[in-house]
């Protein structure tokens, strides 16, 4: 993966362990924007665990302006039977209320469309929530294709627990 990429004043880095609590500080704030800030229960250490431990299971970047930490995407690998092919998957990109709408965003999933084709990837996914015009707006204005045929499902908490 590439370390760095510049662009004058804006960098793209990839996380290390150190950067944990600005991952989690990175978290709060989509939730705040989202209306979901009840649900963080990620705590720095899990965060730790899971993103640098012996078996990271995803994977982050972070976005500088002069050195300032301004956005981040959180994304993994997942894979695609038809394709036969591996792919990346988006689980949060964010940027910071200030730096929005200056183009950070666009540049860290331009980043991670590079990677993906660094990667040999088929397909850079991810979801978007209903009521975001905004982020859909300019999900589409790189050519992104909503999936409306599809319905996403999740089982988690208690109903995870009874499926055990």
């Amino acid at each position: 993966m590439k370390q760095t990429a510049t662009d004058s004043d804006f960098a793209i880095k990839a996380a290390t362990e150190k950067d944990v609590p600005l991952i989690l500080e990175f978290i709060k704030e989509l939730a705040f924007f989202e209306r979901l800030s009840n649900e963080v229960v990620a705590t720095r250490e899990g965060l730790r665990d899971t993103l640098f431990g012996a078996s990271p299971k995803a994977e982050v970047i972070i976005g500088y302006y002069r050195e300032k930490p301004v956005g981040m995407a959180l994304f993994f690998h997942n894979y695609s039977t038809f394709l036969g092919q591996s792919g990346i998957y988006l689980e949060d990109l964010v940027v910071t209320q200030e730096a929005r709408g200056k183009g950070f965003g666009k540049k860290l999933l331009l980043h991670l469309a590079g990677l993906a084709k660094e990667r040999g990837c088929g397909r850079l996914e991810w979801a978007v929530l209903n009521w975001n015009q905004p982020a859909i707006d300019f999900y589409k204005s790189f050519g992104a294709v909503s999936m409306n045929e599809w319905t996403t499902f999740r089982v988690t908490g208690e109903a995870l627990d009874k499926l055990t």
